[in-house]
């Protein structure tokens, strides 16, 4: 899971993800494609919307993604467009960039990025933390 800094959708989406996978063998982690948040905790706003559903993010710490992650995951999610571009600049070969999908594809919504919710208040978190349980939901789904 990547976003811009790695501290409001990510670790939602790590978050949501490893929630609801708990009795499957899925490795799940989320990075930042920037490097501004690197050591630090989810965004107190993140943490508080994923606590409402009963998920704990709030050791969750912030990393930047490297081209190492292309070897250490089969499938990398992006925020975002811009996330996507960025991920896919680090591709050393095609079979690394046919891995990276955007979240919010899995459940063909007509929006194709995750807005980011970090100047959107709360209620732009809720909405956040909806998408990306709906996206969460089809790929356990597919992956059962």
């Amino acid at each position: 899971m990547v976003c811009l800094g790695n501290i409001c959708r990510s670790p939602l989406a790590e978050g949501i993800l490893k929630s609801k996978a708990k009795n499957l063998n899925l490795t799940v982690d989320s990075a930042g494609t920037a490097n501004y948040h690197i050591g630090k905790n989810p965004d107190i706003r993140s943490i508080e919307i994923a606590k409402k559903h009963g998920i704990d993010i709030k050791n969750q710490i912030a990393r930047q993604f490297t081209k190492h992650d292309f070897k250490n995951f089969d499938v990398i999610y992006a925020m975002d467009k811009q996330n996507y571009y960025d991920i896919i600049q680090k591709a050393s070969s095609d079979f690394d960039k046919k891995k990276v999908k955007l979240i919010l594809n899995e459940i063909n919504s007509n929006i194709d990025s995750v807005p980011d919710p970090y100047y959107g208040g709360e209620n732009g978190f809720n909405k956040v933390y909806e998408m990306l349980d709906k996206a969460c939901e089809k790929i356990i789904f597919d992956f059962e």
